[in-house]
């Protein structure tokens, strides 16, 4: 038997059906779900050909260790969740845009940088091997599907990675509350990878001094920091605002 493991949540298992169909075994859903959310997924099931289970609440909560399962989950064929970086590079067509995370732990975080990072055409998010969460169940269901459409590249030494890209002539840009460039003066439309640091803690020592730039948000609130998925989807945006603009002018 093929490799599985199970998704849950109604945006994670439409995704992944709507996607790649022929990669899901079985759609479970809780049998006391009558509402129009349940019915439209008995639909698409029924529309792609995959089977469909009821099963009762209580063993929906076994299946995916008592998680916020929304009613629903699927048991899917596991694809690589895990890139080799050369490969990425070399699939990439115009300007690269990398994301990547200095030691995210947060599962949440995580997810949510995906879906930004799948929003605004991010090639791949690059994060270490030690202090990072990886891709989980939790991460695939708040990405909403972009943990299967996302390339997800984890690296024993990413300083090492940084050279790397650098020598692929990707410019290195963190994201510092302490940088000189303003987001809106930054320019963002060349091969770039933009570089988020962690929960409360930021990027490290090292990983800062690798960067090519270091620009900061601007920002007129009271607070002193956005969270990284928040900061990420900022970044992101601008940068995607900016790479637009410039393929209108060409």
């Amino acid at each position: 038997m093929a490799e599985s493991r199970i998704v849950y949540g109604f945006h994670a298992v439409i995704s992944r059906v709507r996607q790649q169909a022929a990669g899901v075994m079985e759609i479970y859903l809780d049998s006391s779900r009558h509402d129009a959310r349940g019915k439209d997924l008995i639909k698409l099931a029924g529309e792609r050909g995959v089977r469909l289970i009821a099963l009762d609440a209580h063993r929906l909560d076994g299946l995916t260790g008592n998680a916020s399962h929304q009613g629903v989950a699927a048991r899917v064929a596991a694809i690589p969740l895990k890139h080799d970086l050369d490969d990425v590079l070399n699939s990439i067509e115009g300007p690269a845009l990398l994301l990547i995370l200095d030691g995210v732990q947060d599962p949440h975080n995580l997810g949510a940088c995906l879906r930004v990072a799948d929003a605004f055409g991010v090639h791949a998010v690059i994060a270490p091997k030690d202090r990072a969460v990886g891709i989980t169940p939790v991460v695939s269901k708040v990405a909403s599907g972009a943990a299967e459409t996302i390339p997800y590249v984890s690296v024993t030494n990413l300083a090492r990675t940084l050279r790397e890209l650098k020598e692929s002539n990707i410019w290195i840009v963190g994201a510092d509350e302490a940088g000189e460039t303003g987001l809106y003066d930054a320019r963002l439309t060349g091969p770039m990878a933009w570089v988020m640091g962690a929960e409360g803690e930021g990027m490290r020592r090292l990983t800062r001094e690798h960067c090519d730039e270091l620009v900061r948000i601007p920002m007129s609130g009271s607070v002193e920091s956005l969270n990284v998925s928040v900061a990420s989807g900022v970044c992101l945006g601008e940068t995607f605002r900016q790479r637009r603009r410039s393929a209108a002018a060409t």
